[in-house]
């Protein structure tokens, strides 16, 4: 099994609500850029950057293909680039939820899924009673949800 690549947007959304230990329930170990290690863990007051930086689940790595990174800077931060050209390295999922980021891995053939994702897999795998009031405590973080996005999660997840 492939571990997944993670950018630092479902990181920090879980972190928020409390819910970084559905990670290596659902998937053992994740994988994350230098880059995005750095942004998760270097403010010890933001949610969640404690619990990353000591996580023994979280793996660091470095992307090999530098260039790559270089050319998504134009239109991506170093973390987001990290994250899509680490993923197309290892030939990983990428979990990511900004919109221009997963249009750009798309494009790249990376796939790409998001912090509702990881919310609907938990559930399906019986790690949550229900995912709406999580749903809720993620826009109320600030995390945006499209009304479609929130819609589509409650009936994949059974509770609409």
């Amino acid at each position: 099994m492939r571990f997944p690549v993670f950018n630092a947007g479902p990181l920090i959304a879980l972190g928020r609500i409390n819910y970084l230990h559905l990670l290596p329930e659902i998937f053992g170990r994740v994988i994350v850029p230098r880059a995005v290690f750095v942004e998760t863990t270097s403010q010890t007051e933001l949610p969640g950057a404690i619990q990353l930086g000591e996580a023994l689940w979280l793996d660091t790595h470095d992307v090999r293909d530098k260039v790559a990174v270089e050319r998504l800077l134009l239109s991506l931060v170093k973390g987001e680039s990290e994250a899509i050209i680490l993923a197309q390295e290892l030939s990983s999922r990428l979990f990511m939820d900004e919109r221009r980021g997963r249009l750009i891995a798309t494009a790249m053939s990376v796939p790409v899924t998001g912090s509702v994702g990881i919310l609907i897999t938990a559930k399906q795998r019986n790690l949550l009673p229900k995912i709406t009031p999580l749903l809720d405590l993620l826009v109320e973080q600030g995390i945006h949800i499209s009304g479609s996005l929130y819609d589509e999660a409650r009936i994949m997840a059974d509770e609409k």
